[in-house]
């Protein structure tokens, strides 16, 4: 147990080094325009069909399982309210980042990590070329900015299957059902929900970077690596959704 926990303090240590780094060279030399852009497609474009599904789902499935209860109280009528609250301040923010702790996260640290097996990232200083630069900031400014977009697109495409799900048992126009939408929201709900999937998608990035670029030599380590930025990354999305939730309550 002892030695679990020095080891958790010892990684802590470590991506603090390495989010130290990641800051100094954003602001100390010039930005990999081309490779960031090319990461934002990768992992925000083609994360869209897996995105897609999932948020409808979520819409539908939270619509139809709440209604049988709502409806006993007669207060059927509360049900767009009640999804739109319950998918943009907590649901849809944590699925969509899991989602992205799932397949970018271990994306980037098998990719890097077997480019550091094969000495791929040796040869980049070989010529020349700063790897960390290249590789390890564009991935994460690209996580950063492309997971609350990806978030805010699973908030619309969840409405729309809530949509979906009330009209199975129901009867409601799309304009009267996202009036009711937006009469129950307010900036106090959206706003902390989309500051938060900025942190999500940083440390999403960050750790996916840090496993994949210090991976060990040997082929099991970029399975190791993948394996290790999925969990971690997860549980520092339930860690900062926790503290999220906290400071919201605080201030309101």
């Amino acid at each position: 147990m002892v030695l679990y926990l020095k080891n958790i303090f010892t990684d802590v240590g470590k991506v603090s080094l390495f989010s130290k780094r990641f800051f100094k060279e954003l602001f100390t030399t010039s930005f990999e325009l081309k490779e960031f852009f090319w990461q934002c497609y990768a992992m925000g474009y083609k994360s869209l069909p897996l995105v897609s599904i999932t948020g409808f789902i979520m819409g539908l499935v939270l619509t139809i399982q709440s209604r049988p209860t709502l409806a006993k109280f007669g207060a059927e009528s509360w049900i767009p309210g009640m999804v739109a609250l319950s998918l943009i301040r907590e649901i849809a923010p944590v699925i969509t980042a899991l989602i992205c702790a799932g397949k970018i996260s271990s994306g980037i640290g098998a990719e890097l990590g077997s480019m550091k097996v094969t000495e791929q990232i040796d040869a980049m200083e070989v010529s020349a070329i700063n790897p960390f630069k290249y590789l390890v900031v564009t991935r994460i400014m690209a996580t950063t900015i492309m997971v609350p977009i990806l978030v805010l697109y699973a908030d619309m495409v969840g409405l729309l299957g809530g949509f979906v799900g009330f009209n199975i048992h129901g009867d409601i126009t799309f304009f009267r059902y996202f009036s009711q939408v937006l009469e129950s929201l307010t900036f106090n709900d959206v706003i902390p929900a989309t500051v938060k999937t900025f942190f999500f998608g940083f440390f999403i990035g960050m750790i996916g970077c840090f496993k994949g670029f210090n991976a060990e030599n040997g082929t099991e380590s970029v399975g190791k690596a993948a394996n290790s930025a999925v969990v971690t990354a997860s549980l520092t999305i339930f860690i900062i959704d926790m503290i999220a939730v906290q400071i919201t309550d605080l201030i309101s």
